[in-house]
């Protein structure tokens, strides 16, 4: 049985390590540092599901701010409008998604990304 490699991709906010991308899914850590956030998003086709492993992760939608501590599972359909922050400890989740990593769609950034 083979392993597959892990890609580690540095982000303003932190970085990601993808440790499975198949035509079905992808698998992905994510360490987001203490005060990091993601931006304010949303995916046209792209459906995710996370669970934080470490620290408390604040979740901004269009709807509520919600505090997830470890052990927390969220759903994240296509449309739902979704920011990830980490408060003074660091956030590590586990996202399980479909295929879609560029189906990005920033409505705010701190960074300015597009």
């Amino acid at each position: 049985m083979s392993r597959p490699d892990i890609t580690r991709v540095n982000k303003p906010w932190g970085y990601e390590e993808i440790w499975a991308h198949t035509d079905k899914y992808v698998g992905k850590l994510l360490h987001i540092r203490s005060g990091g956030r993601l931006s304010l998003q949303y995916h046209e086709v792209k459906e995710e599901t996370i669970y934080v492993l470490q620290g408390n992760l604040v979740l901004l939608t269009d709807k509520e701010r919600i505090t997830l501590p470890p052990g927390s599972v969220y759903h994240i359909s296509p449309g739902d409008m979704h920011r990830f922050t980490a408060g003074a400890e660091p956030v590590t989740l586990i996202e399980v998604s479909t295929p879609e990593l560029d189906d990005v769609v920033r409505v705010e950034d701190d960074h300015g990304r597009v």
